[in-house]
């Protein structure tokens, strides 16, 4: 099955993005190896934490516990100053970050005298502004090229097909004024029908983002007092922000007993693992829900589209499941917890029976029913 989330990393150079994505993956990695003038990309892989899961495993004593995954992709530049992505970025780095769900930025907010940043001083605002030039300059490429096609296209076109371009048209030549004004993708108001006309597209600036500001040690013991800044000036349309410590979370990633990570956590006065709030948060950007399937044999958690019906997300475990759904026996996770049984959850009529359209909700458990 899909992985269902794939986010690229991206950042200036020095601005902590490889160490944010060293603590995502664990280090489970393979070091991105030169390729001419760029670094190939890094892949890895991140559980999505969820205390529900290990509360459920407790409970099942399970054979196999599988929790939702993330795949990260470190997209590197080589050393040097950022290149223009429409004339120097590799075709493959391209390729990976349209293909992917969500854009990370990561935002250097920590002062080290031994890492200088490339330009001379630490300017978090300026550092966004040189990022979303770089993406807004591959959009417009892909533009430009586009419209200059659609032109010819339309001279020898028949009446519907031309009437479905010149729409394509307006639409393209509407958000390439946006973009040429600063104004990226995500922000404009484009209507159902417009998002059909767009999903062959994977514009960058189109992308739900989410802005990752990096601070140093030094900055935790204003760590609330620059997450509600942060979040203050860059609220907007598919953007989420979040602040982490990268260096701090790749040290905690090292040490293997989550009893102690917390200890060293709690020593640093944070409450919660910044990388557990930054995947989150990814969640929450892209709307995305869980639902679990429970046993003996396996403890598991599914991710979807909040707004996903039953018969759809029967479709996530095994097309089969959908093709001969007969009904779906849920369980909301705090209701199960209530009862301390799937047994006393029927008894009491909080298992319940619903059929193809009901919409999952978050921690639902659920058991599908089906022949085929």
């Amino acid at each position: 099955m899909r992985i269902i989330l794939d986010i690229g990393i991206i950042g200036l150079k020095e601005s902590g993005k490889t160490t944010v994505f060293n603590a995502l993956s664990k280090g489970k990695t393979t070091p991105g190896k030169s390729q001419g003038k760029y670094l190939k990309p890094s892949l890895g892989i991140a559980k999505v934490p969820d205390q529900r899961i290990s509360t459920l495993e407790d409970i099942f004593h399970p054979n196999s516990t599988v929790l939702a995954e993330v795949k990260f992709i470190d997209v590197a530049l080589a050393p040097g100053n950022l290149p223009r992505m429409n004339q120097d970025i590799a075709g493959e780095l391209l390729n990976l970050l349209e293909g992917t769900d969500a854009l990370l930025q990561v935002v250097r907010k920590f002062e080290n005298p031994s890492v200088p940043h490339p330009n001379g001083e630490i300017n978090p605002e300026k550092d966004l502004e040189d990022m979303h030039l770089e993406l807004s300059f591959a959009d417009l490429a892909i533009l430009e090229k586009r419209l200059i096609k659609l032109e010819s296209d339309l001279k020898g076109a028949k009446s519907q097909d031309k009437e479905i371009k010149q729409k394509e048209q307006l639409l393209l030549r509407r958000i390439k004024e946006s973009l040429e004004l600063d104004i990226p993708i995500r922000s404009n108001e484009i209507s159902l029908d417009e998002h059909k006309l767009l999903q062959n597209y994977q514009f960058l600036t189109g992308k739900p983002m989410l802005l990752a500001w990096n601070i140093g040690e030094e900055d935790l013991d204003n760590f609330q007092e620059i997450r509600d800044s942060v979040q203050t000036l860059h609220s907007d349309k598919n953007i989420e922000t979040t602040v982490i410590c990268g260096q701090l979370e790749m040290d905690l990633a090292e040490i293997e007993s989550p009893t102690e990570q917390n200890e060293f956590r709690n020593a640093m006065g944070l409450t919660e693992s910044g990388l557990d709030s930054l995947i989150r948060t990814s969640y929450e950007l892209l709307g995305l829900i869980s639902f679990f399937t429970v046993g003996s044999d396996e403890v598991r958690a599914w991710t979807i589209k909040k707004g996903t019906l039953a018969v759809d997300g029967a479709a996530k475990i095994h097309s089969d499941i959908s093709r001969g759904f007969i009904r779906a026996e849920v369980i909301s996770y705090d209701s199960f917890m209530e009862c301390g049984s799937l047994a006393e959850g029927r008894k009491r009529g909080a298992l319940r029976s619903e059929g193809k359209t009901y919409e999952i909700q978050d921690g639902d458990i659920i058991n599908f029913l089906f022949n085929v």
